[in-house]
């Protein structure tokens, strides 16, 4: 069986006197689509961060592409969050950067990966096309309406090619019918792209339309997983409260 492309284990970690996780495991596998649910604070973010390296955990066992989170030096930190890319509720675009900057600005900073590129158009516009964009190449941020900005920033996550990508909230503060768009889109980069993905969200329409699979975060740990349709038809007064 093929180890999973992410596995973490037992992962606690403690602000205090708040204990925000408490032996949260998760594993995802190359190719799948993983959402996880909780209520606001209940650790998905601080997850999500020493995941990534930005947060030191207590304790327990962070492995991404069978390497060892917890114990890797800046560099290779570095090196290996190239193959991973965001995609942040508020979009976070450079508002002093056209689209084709805002693009071409991760190629210029990770030429370990791609090489100095003397014209990154051609890959500017085929990750444009990908979320249906390519008019917008050289639109400035404040042009853009909210549902535009998200498409552009996932553009800017795919044009570094990542292996994995992790979604933060990728619906939080669109319109419904932008953030059906916005599922859409994920559902078909998926399918393109064959990425793994963490999609963080509060959105059932959400996660029924892109989960592979399901966690609930409660209490600082897995209080249950499975498929959409399975957890959706628990008769658990907690698990029932995020369908209502």
């Amino acid at each position: 069986m093929n180890q999973p492309i992410i596995e973490i284990q037992e992962l606690r970690k403690r602000f205090g006197t708040n204990q925000v996780l408490n032996g949260f495991h998760l594993e995802l596998n190359d190719g799948e689509s993983l959402v996880v649910m909780g209520k606001s604070g209940s650790g998905k973010s601080v997850m999500i961060k020493c995941l990534i390296g930005l947060v030191q955990p207590d304790s327990g066992k962070i492995q991404v592409m069978g390497q060892d989170m917890t114990q890797l030096e800046q560099e290779q930190l570095d090196e290996i969050r190239t193959e991973i890319g965001f995609l942040f509720q508020g979009s976070a675009l450079y508002d002093s950067m056209s689209v084709r900057e805002n693009l071409e600005f991760p190629l210029r900073r990770h030429t370990k990966k791609f090489g100095k590129i003397k014209d990154a158009t051609p890959m500017v516009l085929e990750v444009l096309k990908s979320v249906g964009l390519e008019k917008a190449i050289d639109l400035m941020p404040n042009e853009l309406s909210g549902g535009m900005k998200r498409r552009i920033a996932l553009a800017r996550t795919l044009i570094l090619k990542p292996k994995i990508i992790l979604y933060d909230e990728p619906t939080t503060g669109l319109d419904p019918i932008t953030s059906k768009e916005i599922i859409q889109l994920m559902k078909s980069v998926q399918e393109t792209y064959k990425t793994s993905s963490i999609i963080i969200t509060h959105d059932i329409d959400c996660a029924r339309v892109v989960a592979d699979r399901m966690i609930l975060l409660i209490d600082g740990k897995n209080y249950i997983e499975g498929t959409f349709d399975d957890i959706s038809k628990s008769e658990d007064p907690k698990v029932k409260a995020f369908f209502k």
